[in-house]
């Protein structure tokens, strides 16, 4: 294969969770750019399809499918879906999670725990069983877990989340020592911090931003579209011997 075409999705199937908005989208609108039918998910199907319509606009090709990751019964169903109307899978981005607690460790309630782990930890665990089933019934692909910095340094007030994030790192490399036989390579993002309204607690407050500028070398936070050209090489061609590994794009935040 030439190098002009190791980033061609030609004839590919993706799907991106959490793409109504933020990284997501950006991971979503690229994918399609590069020629892969996306399909874009999340937990409420109109945000879905206002990027669906923007992919088709340009170019793309795109449907939107709702699906709360949270919930076993919709992640089956997503996958009935896709296995129904194309009968394989060839990239699965897992980006949907939950930070539903912001505060001290000591007070994180049972509620705000559960939500975090069924979303962060069950959720990515059962899509990328469900999808890594697809894939090796027509030969391979690749899964993409975003995860987090916060998984390899904890952020402040940010306990139950980081602790998730930890486990999809963990995650990702057991997946790709198993799935690998299967032709399957699992790799994870790990996003800095991105001006997106997931992250508005963080961005939004100048205390803790300038607190997290003090880490990063490059002294500024991300845009989504930053952390889209990662994922589009670990979904690609160019990274065919590219699995188990999390890719830092924060800055250089874990150096700072």
């Amino acid at each position: 294969m030439s190098k002009s075409n190791l980033f061609d999705l030609s004839g590919k199937v993706a799907l991106v969770t959490g793409a109504s908005r933020g990284i997501g989208e950006s991971i979503a609108k690229l994918l399609a750019q590069h020629g892969a039918h996306v399909i874009v998910s999340s937990r409420k199907v109109d945000g879905c399809q206002k990027v669906v319509d923007g992919i088709i606009e340009a170019g793309g090709s795109a449907q939107a499918i709702a699906c709360h990751i949270g919930e076993m019964e919709q992640i089956d169903a997503i996958f009935s879906t896709i296995s129904e109307q194309h009968d394989k899978l060839d990239i699965l981005v897992n980006n949907a999670a939950a930070n539903p607690y912001f505060g001290h460790i000591l007070d994180t309630d049972l509620n705000a725990f559960q939500k975090t782990v069924d979303v962060n930890i069950r959720g990515y665990f059962f899509m990328s069983t469900q999808g890594a089933k697809l894939m090796k019934r027509s030969g391979g692909g690749s899964i993409i877990n975003v995860a987090s910095i916060n998984g390899v340094i904890p952020g402040d007030f940010q306990g139950i989340y980081s602790i998730t994030k930890a486990a999809i790192i963990s995650m990702t490399k057991a997946f790709a020592k198993e799935c690998a036989q299967f032709n399957i390579r699992t790799n994870a993002l790990l996003p800095g911090g991105t001006d997106t309204k997931f992250a508005s607690t963080l961005v939004n407050n100048p205390k803790i931003l300038e607190q997290m500028l003090h880490h990063v070398p490059m002294k500024r936070i991300a845009q989504p579209d930053e952390m889209a050209g990662t994922v589009l090489y670990l979904a690609s061609d160019a990274s065919s011997y590219t699995t188990g590994t999390a890719i830092n794009v924060d800055g250089g935040y874990l150096i700072g």
